[in-house]
């Protein structure tokens, strides 16, 4: 047997669920030391895929081959026995228990997780910490290393990079790139094509649960994975394009002075105006998670001050600057959203809060501020029983109207486009720009660099807690944002 036999090969699988079709029928086939790219906008039927591949989730008809054997997954540990592991979208940990106690429950070595995270250059991650209490981008890494401690023949990333800053992202694909070296396949899921167009051999492209393409992803680049992960609807995607507006004279709707909180934010001080969105780019722990968190009333600042339309902030909880026109999109979809509960009560939640006195609620009014939201966004409804079967991109856009339908002032966004397609993307871009146009302010922090002169006006850099660049969005490019988020660009601003 050769690097080039095939390691899995999968025929006709389609899954459904009730009346939801998620796969159709779908054939592919990858390949010892190989990294497959396997691509679809939200809801093409990716991570269904994925979860049939780790017998998470069984399949309705279809064959599974791995080393030319036909295999039935009943549970994980059937795909674990047989060299396949995946590292999910969300990480599959429990949040109320420790890392050490998610080992625990997988019987997976802590000695062996640790090793692959020195290897992923992480030396500081504590296991007795909880779940709940570590980072998603942390997350993610323990997760990679869990998966790997396993030394799976298939590993499976389903957008492993889409919560990781720059230079984990580098991390993750520098290992994988030398795992399969070692003869082993990677199947790589991701919306950043650019990962995809430097990393992969081979491309799946799935679209309405059909895989409608196969190729090589650097034969067309990115123009041809766009239009065969979109087909017709590829061309209505809008271009974002920068755009250079002069925002000093506007109202000022949010100043942070001095601002520190929790270990890593230290001295922050920004503004912003009406109409305007402010970029924050910052490589993993530089105090960017704090920094929203302390606007959005989730912890309390140790010092400095928060101003909103001139008035100091002291909000004790959400409800106080959601009370002054705060409202956060967090970057763990999960944390904004009922899972259980249907997309209409998802987004009419926040309006709940308004309610002043004991009475009915005006239902004519909520439906109509909930269908206006999943009109301007086009939410998908028809998965509406529960929000947790909607694909990720549907999710994202119930976490932003919600406040849509319950208003606001001033939008934080916290990497509102990780792991969602090109074509979500370019909608969330022109509603983050018809916002401001509408007079909002926009604090938005992405991972991905090249989001920043699409869609902001103005960017900030954090490094160790502090404001370290500061420029106009519209000339920003990858390399100078990397040099300051690493510490090393210019510490004066550039506007």
């Amino acid at each position: 047997m050769t690097d080039k036999d095939p390691l899995l090969v999968v025929t006709g699988i389609a899954k459904s669920y009730g009346s939801a079709v998620a796969l159709r029928s779908v054939d592919m086939t990858a390949h010892r030391g190989e990294m497959h790219a396997l691509l679809g906008a939200n809801g093409a039927g990716k991570s269904t895929l994925v979860k049939i591949l780790s017998g998470v989730v069984g399949a309705n008809s279809g064959t599974i081959e791995v080393d030319g054997v036909v295999k039935k997954f009943d549970k994980p540990s059937d795909a674990h026995a047989c060299g396949i592991a995946a590292v999910f979208q969300d990480p599959a940990l429990i949040p109320d228990l420790s890392l050490n106690d998610n080992l625990r429950l997988t019987d997976v070595s802590p000695a062996a997780v640790n090793g692959w995270l020195r290897q992923l250059g992480i030396t500081h991650l504590d296991f007795r910490d909880l779940v709940r209490d570590v980072p998603l981008p942390m997350l993610r890494m323990f997760d990679l290393a869990r998966a790997l401690s396993l030394e799976p023949s298939l590993l499976m990333l389903d957008e492993m990079t889409a919560a990781l800053p720059a230079d984990l992202a580098d991390s993750v694909l520098h290992l994988v790139n030398d795992w399969r070296k070692e003869g082993r396949a990677v199947m790589f899921i991701s919306h950043r094509l650019r990962e995809v167009l430097e990393h992969c051999d081979q491309a799946t492209v799935l679209r309405d649960g059909r895989d409608v393409a196969h190729f090589v992803p650097s034969d067309g680049g990115e123009r041809r994975m766009v239009q065969a992960m979109l087909g017709e609807t590829a061309e209505a995607v809008a271009s974002a394009h920068t755009r250079e507006v002069d925002f000093s004279a506007a109202a000022t709707v949010l100043e942070v002075e001095g601002l520190a909180a929790g270990r890593l934010l230290k001295d922050v001080s920004l503004t912003l105006r009406k109409g305007e969105i402010l970029g924050v780019a910052a490589l993993e722990g530089q105090g960017q998670d704090e920094l929203f968190a302390a606007l959005a009333g989730d912890i309390k600042p140790t010092a400095g001050h928060i101003r909103v339309h001139g008035k100091q902030l002291r909000a004790r909880s959400p409800h106080d600057a959601i009370g002054r026109g705060l409202a956060l999109v967090p970057g763990d979809r999960q944390d904004g959203l009922l899972p259980k509960r249907s997309v209409s009560e998802n987004i009419a939640a926040p309006s709940f809060s308004k309610v002043r006195r004991w009475g009915p609620i005006n239902v004519a009014r909520e439906r109509s501020a909930v269908a206006d939201a999943v009109d301007r966004l086009s939410i998908d409804m028809r998965a509406q029983g529960e929000a947790r079967r909607l694909c990720g991109g549907n999710q994202q856009k119930v976490a932003f109207a919600r406040w849509l339908a319950a208003g606001f002032d001033t939008l934080l966004c916290f990497d509102p486009t990780r792991g969602i397609d090109v074509g979500t993307k370019a909608q969330i871009y022109e509603l983050l720009r018809s916002l401001a146009d509408e007079g909002h302010g926009v604090l938005v922090y992405t991972s991905e660099l090249r989001e920043i002169p699409l869609v902001c006006d103005r960017v900030v850099v954090l490094y160790g807690g502090r404001i370290v660049h500061e420029q106009r969005a519209a000339g920003a490019d990858e390399e100078s944002l990397l040099s300051a988020a690493h510490g090393m660009g210019q510490t004066e601003a550039t506007l």
